[in-house]
């Protein structure tokens, strides 16, 4: 079955390039991406696990960890771990987990139960379902789920900008608009009444009543 928004992250057991894992204790308390590779030394996923070592401590400062999965045994992720160094500049600062037994690939709805056989021996084309973005919140609940197609690499100032919201929006009783970015103009849930967004807010614009308009509450 394919994982939901609001479903508990399932845990698992994995071999890393920095050691085996227990992916909710792993997690603690903290928030957590998991993004996933159909195979090592593929070349639109060197340069996304590039790019993500190159912004870690923008994730750091969210309370978010990073933890990619590639199809593959282990020892392929730790040589690629030097290409992706050699040709984006910054080698991966963050587990990378080996997924060669399909089991997290399958327990996370990106491969079918039935898929079967020696990693080494498929194909990315085999694994081409294996490109996904998880979200987890500190509950271990599935907060964002994103699906690439191979061709097109993954936009992570995108992820960073989510991330933005979901932890406003987990702690304060607000939405954010399209093209939201931290510090724009939030709207007051739908949920709360009149009554109480005058307690919370005070005042706010409305377009229409059902759209009200205030400062992002972390910034005043």
């Amino acid at each position: 079955m394919a994982l939901r928004l609001g479903d508990e992250a399932p845990n698992f057991e994995a071999d890393t390039t920095e050691g085996h894992i227990s992916f909710h204790d792993w997690l603690g308390d903290s928030w957590g991406v998991l993004f996933s590779h159909p195979k090592a030394f593929t070349p639109v996923c060197t340069t996304e696990l590039g790019y993500m070592a190159s912004i870690e401590p923008e994730f750091a400062k969210r309370g978010t960890k990073i933890i990619g999965l590639s199809v593959d045994p282990l020892e392929s992720n730790e040589g690629w771990a030097k290409d992706i160094e050699e040709t984006q500049g910054t080698a991966p600062n963050y587990p990378l987990i080996s997924d060669a037994d399909f089991a997290i690939s399958k327990a996370y709805g990106m491969l079918p139960a039935d898929a079967s056989g020696d990693a080494s021996e498929r194909t990315a084309a085999d694994n081409q379902t294996v490109r996904n973005v998880f979200v987890v919140g500190p509950d271990k609940k599935v907060k964002l789920i994103l699906v690439y197609p191979m061709s097109t690499g993954r936009n992570f100032d995108e992820v960073l900008r989510v991330i933005d919201s979901l932890q406003l929006t987990a702690n304060n009783k607000v939405s954010t608009p399209a093209q939201w970015n931290s510090g724009d103009d939030v709207i007051i849930s739908g949920s709360v009444k009149e009554d109480e967004a005058k307690e919370l807010f005070g005042d706010w614009k409305e377009p229409k009543p059902y759209i009200r308009i205030v400062p992002d509450p972390s910034k005043v």
